[in-house]
């Protein structure tokens, strides 16, 4: 498999964006990135750490992220497990008070249009972790 990069493409620190995680592979490119394009209309563009009680408020609001479904090559995700969210989604998950950590350095610069800086240094997850 060739493994696509958006050249060029920043983080939300100003720097080089860096994989998410490609094991799950995710991205809506599926080439571990969460980059984005005119075709993303869902805007797959925040890294995020998975966690029980996020996989509960997305199936809960009608996106079950916890079933694979092998007909999309999706393995199911389990907490713990890194995937590029649509960041309008992060930001319902927020309101809610469900919101999963972010990985900054994988996280697109477009989600700064979603929710400011300081918001995500706030929900911050190490780069090293998942």
């Amino acid at each position: 498999m060739t493994i696509r990069y958006e050249a060029g493409a920043r983080n939300v620190l100003g720097g080089e964006l860096q994989p998410c995680s490609l094991s799950p592979i995710t991205g809506f490119y599926r080439n571990g990135c969460c980059e984005t394009g005119p075709e993303d209309v869902g805007q797959h563009t925040l890294c995020a750490v998975m966690t029980a009680e996020f996989l509960r408020f997305s199936m809960n609001i009608g996106n079950d992220l916890s079933t694979p479904r092998p007909e999309f090559d999706f393995p199911g995700l389990r907490p713990g497990d890194r995937w590029c969210l649509c960041a309008p989604r992060w930001k319902e998950a927020l309101d809610a008070g469900a919101a999963p950590r972010v990985v900054l350095e994988a996280t697109h610069e477009e989600v700064l249009a979603i929710a400011p800086l300081g918001v995500l240094k706030d929900h911050a997850a190490s780069q090293s972790s998942g």
